[in-house]
Protein backbone atom coordinates (compact mmCIF):
# COMPACT_ATOMS: atom_id res chain seq x y z
CA UNK A 1 0.00 0.00 0.00
CA UNK A 2 2.31 2.74 -1.24
CA UNK A 3 3.46 4.38 -4.42
CA UNK A 4 4.60 1.07 -5.83
CA UNK A 5 2.61 -1.36 -7.90
CA UNK A 6 2.13 -5.05 -7.41
CA UNK A 7 4.52 -7.06 -9.55
CA UNK A 8 3.91 -9.40 -12.42
CA UNK A 9 2.92 -13.01 -11.99
CA UNK A 10 4.91 -14.81 -14.60
CA UNK A 11 5.36 -12.41 -17.50
CA UNK A 12 1.95 -10.74 -17.07
CA UNK A 13 1.48 -7.31 -15.57
CA UNK A 14 -1.02 -7.60 -12.72
CA UNK A 15 -2.71 -4.23 -12.87
CA UNK A 16 -5.87 -5.99 -11.74
CA UNK A 17 -4.50 -6.42 -8.24
CA UNK A 18 -3.48 -2.77 -8.09
CA UNK A 19 -7.01 -1.80 -9.12
CA UNK A 20 -8.51 -4.18 -6.59
CA UNK A 21 -6.40 -2.70 -3.81
CA UNK A 22 -7.48 0.83 -4.75
CA UNK A 23 -11.13 -0.24 -4.94
CA UNK A 24 -10.89 -2.03 -1.58
CA UNK A 25 -9.55 1.08 0.11
CA UNK A 26 -12.20 3.17 -1.60
CA UNK A 27 -14.82 0.88 -0.07
CA UNK A 28 -13.11 1.31 3.29
CA UNK A 29 -13.37 5.10 3.14
CA UNK A 30 -17.08 4.99 2.33
CA UNK A 31 -17.60 2.26 4.92
CA UNK A 32 -16.20 4.57 7.58
CA UNK A 33 -18.54 7.32 6.42
CA UNK A 34 -21.31 4.77 6.90
CA UNK A 35 -20.13 4.15 10.47
CA UNK A 36 -21.28 7.71 11.25
CA UNK A 37 -24.86 6.57 10.54
CA UNK A 38 -25.22 3.17 12.23
CA UNK A 39 -25.84 2.22 15.85
CA UNK A 40 -22.57 0.28 16.16
CA UNK A 41 -19.82 1.75 18.31
CA UNK A 42 -17.77 4.47 16.60
CA UNK A 43 -16.06 7.75 17.48
CA UNK A 44 -18.86 10.22 16.69
CA UNK A 45 -22.43 9.77 15.48
CA UNK A 46 -24.88 11.57 13.25
CA UNK A 47 -28.19 12.70 14.75
CA UNK A 48 -29.66 10.54 11.97
CA UNK A 49 -27.83 7.39 13.13
CA UNK A 50 -30.00 4.30 13.25
CA UNK A 51 -30.33 0.74 11.95
CA UNK A 52 -31.46 1.75 8.44
CA UNK A 53 -27.98 1.45 6.87
CA UNK A 54 -26.83 -1.58 8.86
CA UNK A 55 -28.05 -4.28 6.43
CA UNK A 56 -25.87 -2.81 3.67
CA UNK A 57 -22.88 -2.40 5.99
CA UNK A 58 -23.31 -5.97 7.23
CA UNK A 59 -23.01 -7.29 3.65
CA UNK A 60 -19.70 -5.48 3.16
CA UNK A 61 -18.27 -6.60 6.50
CA UNK A 62 -17.50 -10.25 5.72
CA UNK A 63 -15.05 -9.60 2.87
CA UNK A 64 -13.68 -6.04 3.15
CA UNK A 65 -10.84 -6.75 5.61
CA UNK A 66 -9.96 -10.26 4.39
CA UNK A 67 -9.61 -8.87 0.85
CA UNK A 68 -7.16 -6.21 2.04
CA UNK A 69 -5.07 -8.71 3.97
CA UNK A 70 -5.09 -11.17 1.06
CA UNK A 71 -3.72 -8.50 -1.28
CA UNK A 72 -1.17 -7.55 1.38
CA UNK A 73 -0.03 -11.17 1.54
CA UNK A 74 0.38 -11.28 -2.25
CA UNK A 75 2.35 -8.03 -2.23
CA UNK A 76 4.52 -9.25 0.64
CA UNK A 77 5.49 -12.38 -1.29
CA UNK A 78 6.74 -10.41 -4.27
CA UNK A 79 8.47 -7.84 -2.09
CA UNK A 80 10.45 -10.47 -0.18
CA UNK A 81 11.26 -12.53 -3.27
CA UNK A 82 12.72 -9.50 -5.03
CA UNK A 83 14.73 -8.15 -2.10
CA UNK A 84 17.62 -9.10 0.10
CA UNK A 85 16.24 -9.56 3.58
CA UNK A 86 18.83 -7.31 5.19
CA UNK A 87 17.56 -4.52 2.92
CA UNK A 88 13.89 -5.44 2.92
CA UNK A 89 13.30 -5.71 6.68
CA UNK A 90 14.57 -2.27 7.76
CA UNK A 91 13.03 -0.59 4.71
CA UNK A 92 9.63 -2.17 5.25
CA UNK A 93 9.79 -1.61 8.99
CA UNK A 94 10.40 2.11 8.56
CA UNK A 95 7.85 2.43 5.74
CA UNK A 96 5.14 1.16 8.12
CA UNK A 97 6.42 2.07 11.59
CA UNK A 98 6.93 5.79 10.92
CA UNK A 99 3.29 6.35 9.79
CA UNK A 100 2.07 4.36 12.81
CA UNK A 101 3.97 6.57 15.27
CA UNK A 102 3.11 9.79 13.44
CA UNK A 103 -0.49 8.69 13.11
CA UNK A 104 -0.81 7.98 16.83
CA UNK A 105 0.87 11.24 17.83
CA UNK A 106 -0.78 13.55 15.29
CA UNK A 107 -3.37 12.11 12.89
CA UNK A 108 -5.51 10.22 15.40
CA UNK A 109 -5.41 12.88 18.13
CA UNK A 110 -8.34 14.89 16.67
CA UNK A 111 -10.40 11.70 16.44
CA UNK A 112 -9.87 11.05 20.14
CA UNK A 113 -10.60 14.69 20.97
CA UNK A 114 -13.93 14.82 19.14
CA UNK A 115 -14.97 11.45 20.55
CA UNK A 116 -14.16 12.39 24.15
CA UNK A 117 -15.61 15.88 23.74
CA UNK A 118 -18.88 14.35 22.60
CA UNK A 119 -18.80 12.01 25.62
CA UNK A 120 -18.20 14.92 27.98
CA UNK A 121 -14.77 13.68 29.06
CA UNK A 122 -12.78 16.72 27.92
CA UNK A 123 -13.28 20.46 27.51
CA UNK A 124 -13.26 22.69 24.46
CA UNK A 125 -9.50 23.41 24.27
CA UNK A 126 -7.83 20.93 21.90
CA UNK A 127 -4.30 21.91 22.87
CA UNK A 128 -4.96 21.39 26.55
CA UNK A 129 -6.45 18.03 25.63
CA UNK A 130 -3.44 17.18 23.46
CA UNK A 131 -1.13 17.26 26.48
CA UNK A 132 -3.50 14.86 28.22
CA UNK A 133 -3.72 12.73 25.06
CA UNK A 134 0.03 12.11 25.21
CA UNK A 135 -0.11 11.25 28.92
CA UNK A 136 -0.38 7.49 29.25
CA UNK A 137 -1.66 7.90 32.82
CA UNK A 138 -4.87 9.69 31.81
CA UNK A 139 -7.98 7.63 32.54
CA UNK A 140 -10.21 8.31 29.56
CA UNK A 141 -12.77 5.80 28.37
CA UNK A 142 -10.38 5.08 25.47
CA UNK A 143 -6.66 4.34 25.59
CA UNK A 144 -4.52 7.27 24.45
CA UNK A 145 -2.46 7.77 22.38
CA UNK A 146 -4.50 5.57 20.07
CA UNK A 147 -3.97 4.11 16.60
CA UNK A 148 -7.68 3.82 15.74
CA UNK A 149 -7.97 2.95 12.01
CA UNK A 150 -4.19 2.51 11.72
CA UNK A 151 -4.55 -0.85 13.43
CA UNK A 152 -4.38 -2.34 9.92
CA UNK A 153 -0.84 -1.02 9.47
CA UNK A 154 0.16 -2.30 12.92
CA UNK A 155 -1.12 -5.78 12.11
CA UNK A 156 0.51 -5.85 8.67
CA UNK A 157 3.84 -4.81 10.20
CA UNK A 158 3.59 -7.57 12.80
CA UNK A 159 2.57 -10.20 10.23
CA UNK A 160 5.44 -9.12 7.98
CA UNK A 161 7.93 -9.76 10.78
CA UNK A 162 6.34 -13.16 11.49
CA UNK A 163 6.55 -14.11 7.81
CA UNK A 164 10.23 -13.12 7.74
CA UNK A 165 10.86 -15.30 10.80
CA UNK A 166 9.03 -18.24 9.17
CA UNK A 167 10.57 -17.72 5.74
CA UNK A 168 12.53 -21.01 5.53
CA UNK A 169 9.41 -22.97 6.46
CA UNK A 170 7.19 -21.05 4.04
CA UNK A 171 9.60 -21.60 1.17
CA UNK A 172 9.76 -25.30 1.99
CA UNK A 173 5.95 -25.47 1.75
CA UNK A 174 5.72 -23.88 -1.71
CA UNK A 175 5.48 -27.22 -3.50
CA UNK A 176 2.81 -28.56 -1.17
CA UNK A 177 0.81 -25.34 -1.51
CA UNK A 178 0.92 -25.52 -5.30
CA UNK A 179 -0.23 -29.14 -5.19
CA UNK A 180 -3.07 -28.17 -2.86
CA UNK A 181 -4.17 -25.33 -5.15
CA UNK A 182 -4.11 -27.76 -8.06
CA UNK A 183 -6.33 -30.18 -6.14
CA UNK A 184 -8.71 -27.39 -5.12
CA UNK A 185 -9.06 -26.28 -8.71
CA UNK A 186 -10.12 -29.72 -9.97
CA UNK A 187 -13.34 -29.96 -7.98
CA UNK A 188 -16.54 -30.04 -10.03
CA UNK A 189 -18.19 -26.60 -10.19
CA UNK A 190 -15.38 -25.25 -8.00
CA UNK A 191 -16.74 -26.71 -4.77
CA UNK A 192 -13.26 -27.55 -3.50
CA UNK A 193 -11.91 -24.06 -4.21
CA UNK A 194 -14.96 -22.35 -2.73
CA UNK A 195 -15.52 -24.52 0.35
CA UNK A 196 -12.39 -26.38 1.50
CA UNK A 197 -10.31 -23.24 2.33
CA UNK A 198 -13.12 -22.17 4.68
CA UNK A 199 -12.61 -24.99 7.18
CA UNK A 200 -10.04 -23.21 9.39
CA UNK A 201 -12.09 -20.00 9.32
CA UNK A 202 -15.17 -21.84 10.55
CA UNK A 203 -13.01 -23.18 13.37
CA UNK A 204 -11.91 -19.66 14.26
CA UNK A 205 -15.53 -18.44 14.24
CA UNK A 206 -16.78 -21.19 16.52
CA UNK A 207 -13.77 -21.79 18.77
CA UNK A 208 -11.98 -18.44 19.07
CA UNK A 209 -14.44 -15.63 18.29
CA UNK A 210 -16.73 -16.31 21.30
CA UNK A 211 -13.77 -16.02 23.67
CA UNK A 212 -11.76 -13.28 21.94
CA UNK A 213 -14.07 -10.52 20.67
CA UNK A 214 -12.62 -8.25 18.00
CA UNK A 215 -10.72 -5.29 19.49
CA UNK A 216 -8.02 -4.35 16.95
CA UNK A 217 -5.88 -3.57 20.02
CA UNK A 218 -3.37 -6.28 18.98
CA UNK A 219 -3.11 -7.70 22.49
CA UNK A 220 -5.47 -10.64 23.11
CA UNK A 221 -7.11 -10.19 19.69
CA UNK A 222 -6.57 -13.85 18.87
CA UNK A 223 -9.64 -14.50 16.74
CA UNK A 224 -8.70 -11.63 14.43
CA UNK A 225 -5.05 -12.69 14.36
CA UNK A 226 -5.98 -16.26 13.42
CA UNK A 227 -8.27 -15.16 10.59
CA UNK A 228 -6.21 -12.30 9.19
CA UNK A 229 -2.81 -13.98 9.37
CA UNK A 230 -4.31 -17.05 7.68
CA UNK A 231 -5.57 -14.78 4.89
CA UNK A 232 -2.09 -13.24 4.57
CA UNK A 233 -0.62 -16.74 4.22
CA UNK A 234 -3.17 -17.66 1.55
CA UNK A 235 -2.12 -14.53 -0.34
CA UNK A 236 1.54 -15.43 0.15
CA UNK A 237 1.17 -18.91 -1.34
CA UNK A 238 -1.33 -17.85 -4.02
CA UNK A 239 0.79 -14.96 -5.29
CA UNK A 240 2.94 -17.00 -7.67
CA UNK A 241 0.68 -20.01 -8.06
CA UNK A 242 -0.48 -20.69 -11.63
CA UNK A 243 -2.79 -23.35 -10.20
CA UNK A 244 -4.55 -20.85 -7.93
CA UNK A 245 -5.09 -18.16 -10.56
CA UNK A 246 -6.14 -20.75 -13.11
CA UNK A 247 -8.68 -22.16 -10.66
CA UNK A 248 -10.04 -18.68 -9.94
CA UNK A 249 -10.68 -18.09 -13.63
CA UNK A 250 -12.02 -21.57 -14.26
CA UNK A 251 -14.57 -21.37 -11.45
CA UNK A 252 -15.40 -17.67 -11.65
CA UNK A 253 -19.01 -18.37 -12.64
CA UNK A 254 -19.52 -20.64 -9.64
CA UNK A 255 -17.96 -18.06 -7.32
CA UNK A 256 -20.23 -15.29 -8.61
CA UNK A 257 -23.33 -17.48 -8.37
CA UNK A 258 -22.52 -18.60 -4.83
CA UNK A 259 -21.63 -15.07 -3.69
CA UNK A 260 -24.83 -13.56 -5.10
CA UNK A 261 -26.97 -16.34 -3.68
CA UNK A 262 -25.50 -15.92 -0.21
CA UNK A 263 -25.74 -12.15 -0.53
CA UNK A 264 -29.50 -12.57 -0.91
CA UNK A 265 -29.70 -15.02 2.01
CA UNK A 266 -27.70 -12.73 4.29
CA UNK A 267 -29.72 -9.69 3.24
CA UNK A 268 -32.97 -11.43 4.18
CA UNK A 269 -31.43 -12.59 7.45
CA UNK A 270 -30.25 -9.10 8.29
CA UNK A 271 -33.68 -7.64 7.64
CA UNK A 272 -35.03 -10.19 10.14
CA UNK A 273 -32.09 -10.03 12.53
CA UNK A 274 -34.16 -10.16 15.70
CA UNK A 275 -35.66 -13.49 14.69
CA UNK A 276 -32.29 -14.89 13.59
CA UNK A 277 -30.50 -13.93 16.81
CA UNK A 278 -33.23 -15.50 18.93
CA UNK A 279 -32.69 -18.91 17.29
CA UNK A 280 -29.36 -20.61 18.03
CA UNK A 281 -29.66 -22.86 15.00
CA UNK A 282 -30.30 -19.94 12.65
CA UNK A 283 -27.41 -18.01 14.20
CA UNK A 284 -25.05 -20.93 13.56
CA UNK A 285 -26.35 -21.25 10.01
CA UNK A 286 -25.79 -17.53 9.37
CA UNK A 287 -22.23 -17.80 10.71
CA UNK A 288 -21.63 -20.56 8.17
CA UNK A 289 -23.27 -18.55 5.38
CA UNK A 290 -21.28 -15.43 6.27
CA UNK A 291 -17.98 -17.33 6.18
CA UNK A 292 -18.75 -19.00 2.85
CA UNK A 293 -19.86 -15.63 1.45
CA UNK A 294 -16.57 -14.04 2.54
CA UNK A 295 -14.45 -16.43 0.49
CA UNK A 296 -16.83 -16.71 -2.48
CA UNK A 297 -16.97 -12.91 -2.76
CA UNK A 298 -13.17 -12.64 -2.63
CA UNK A 299 -12.70 -15.32 -5.30
CA UNK A 300 -15.33 -13.61 -7.47
CA UNK A 301 -13.63 -10.22 -7.11
CA UNK A 302 -10.20 -11.68 -7.86
CA UNK A 303 -11.55 -13.37 -10.97
CA UNK A 304 -13.49 -10.35 -12.22
CA UNK A 305 -10.53 -8.05 -11.64
CA UNK A 306 -8.19 -10.46 -13.43
CA UNK A 307 -10.57 -10.59 -16.38
CA UNK A 308 -11.62 -6.93 -16.70
CA UNK A 309 -9.19 -4.69 -14.81
CA UNK A 310 -5.79 -5.90 -15.97
CA UNK A 311 -4.89 -2.60 -17.61
CA UNK A 312 -3.00 0.48 -16.53
CA UNK A 313 -3.57 4.18 -17.12
CA UNK A 314 -2.98 7.59 -15.56
CA UNK A 315 -5.81 7.16 -13.04
CA UNK A 316 -4.31 3.94 -11.67
CA UNK A 317 -0.83 5.44 -11.54
CA UNK A 318 -2.16 8.45 -9.63
CA UNK A 319 -4.20 6.40 -7.16
CA UNK A 320 -1.45 3.85 -6.58
CA UNK A 321 0.72 6.52 -5.00
CA UNK A 322 -2.13 8.30 -3.25
CA UNK A 323 -3.91 5.35 -1.63
CA UNK A 324 -1.75 5.12 1.52
CA UNK A 325 -1.94 8.85 2.42
CA UNK A 326 -5.68 8.75 1.68
CA UNK A 327 -6.01 5.83 4.07
CA UNK A 328 -4.06 7.59 6.82
CA UNK A 329 -6.00 10.85 6.47
CA UNK A 330 -9.55 9.81 5.69
CA UNK A 331 -10.92 8.83 9.09
CA UNK A 332 -9.73 11.99 10.82
CA UNK A 333 -11.45 14.03 8.11
CA UNK A 334 -14.67 12.02 8.48
CA UNK A 335 -14.70 12.39 12.26
CA UNK A 336 -13.86 16.11 12.23
CA UNK A 337 -16.32 17.05 9.50
CA UNK A 338 -18.96 14.71 10.94
CA UNK A 339 -18.61 16.28 14.39
CA UNK A 340 -19.10 19.74 12.92
CA UNK A 341 -21.84 19.04 10.40
CA UNK A 342 -23.74 16.78 12.79
CA UNK A 343 -24.38 19.78 15.01
CA UNK A 344 -26.07 21.67 12.18
CA UNK A 345 -29.07 19.29 12.12
CA UNK A 346 -29.15 19.17 8.32
CA UNK A 347 -31.22 16.68 6.29
CA UNK A 348 -29.43 13.35 6.16
CA UNK A 349 -28.75 13.49 2.41
CA UNK A 350 -27.17 16.93 2.61
CA UNK A 351 -25.21 15.99 5.71
CA UNK A 352 -23.82 12.80 4.12
CA UNK A 353 -23.01 14.69 0.91
CA UNK A 354 -21.01 17.32 2.79
CA UNK A 355 -19.06 14.67 4.71
CA UNK A 356 -18.32 12.68 1.54
CA UNK A 357 -17.21 15.67 -0.54
CA UNK A 358 -15.16 17.15 2.30
CA UNK A 359 -13.44 13.82 2.95
CA UNK A 360 -12.57 13.17 -0.70
CA UNK A 361 -11.46 16.75 -1.39
CA UNK A 362 -9.51 16.84 1.88
CA UNK A 363 -7.69 13.61 1.04
CA UNK A 364 -6.79 14.85 -2.45
CA UNK A 365 -5.66 18.35 -1.41
CA UNK A 366 -3.69 17.24 1.64
CA UNK A 367 -2.04 14.35 -0.22
CA UNK A 368 -1.00 16.60 -3.10
CA UNK A 369 0.60 18.95 -0.56
CA UNK A 370 2.29 16.08 1.28
CA UNK A 371 3.70 14.65 -1.96
CA UNK A 372 5.48 17.95 -2.64
CA UNK A 373 7.21 18.28 0.76
CA UNK A 374 9.94 15.62 1.06
CA UNK A 375 10.12 15.61 4.90
CA UNK A 376 6.37 14.91 5.07
CA UNK A 377 6.37 12.02 2.62
CA UNK A 378 7.74 9.30 4.95
CA UNK A 379 5.20 10.28 7.61
CA UNK A 380 2.47 9.14 5.21
CA UNK A 381 4.17 6.01 3.88
CA UNK A 382 5.77 7.55 0.78
CA UNK A 383 9.40 7.44 -0.25
CA UNK A 384 11.40 10.57 0.64
CA UNK A 385 11.56 11.52 -3.01
CA UNK A 386 8.88 10.91 -5.60
CA UNK A 387 9.67 7.91 -7.76
CA UNK A 388 8.34 7.00 -11.17
CA UNK A 389 6.23 3.86 -11.21
CA UNK A 390 8.66 1.22 -12.39
CA UNK A 391 7.91 -1.70 -14.68
CA UNK A 392 6.09 -4.39 -12.79
CA UNK A 393 8.92 -6.85 -13.28
CA UNK A 394 11.22 -4.48 -11.35
CA UNK A 395 8.93 -3.48 -8.52
CA UNK A 396 9.19 -4.14 -4.82
CA UNK A 397 5.54 -4.13 -3.80
CA UNK A 398 4.33 -2.63 -0.58
CA UNK A 399 1.49 -3.78 1.59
Amino acid sequence: MSAETLPAIGSERRYDLDWLRVIAFGFLIFYHIGMFYVTWGWHVKSPHAGPWLEPVMALINPWRLPLLFLISGIALRFAIDRSRLRQFVPRRFMRLFVPIVFGMLVVCAPQAYFELYRKGETGADFWAFYGQYLDFDMEFSILTPTWNHLWYVVYILAYTLVVVALLPLLRALDGAAEALFGWLGRGALGWRLLLVPLLPFLGYEWLLAPHFPSTHAFYNDWANHAELFSIVLIGWFAAKSPAFWGAVQRHLGSAITLALGLLLVLAVARLNWGTVRADEGLTTLMTLARTVFMWAAIVAMLGLAQRYLNRSGPVLRFLTEAVFPYYILHQTLIVAVGFWVGGLLLPVGLEAGIITVATVVGCVVLTEAIKRVPPLRPLFGLAWRAEAIRPASQVVAAS
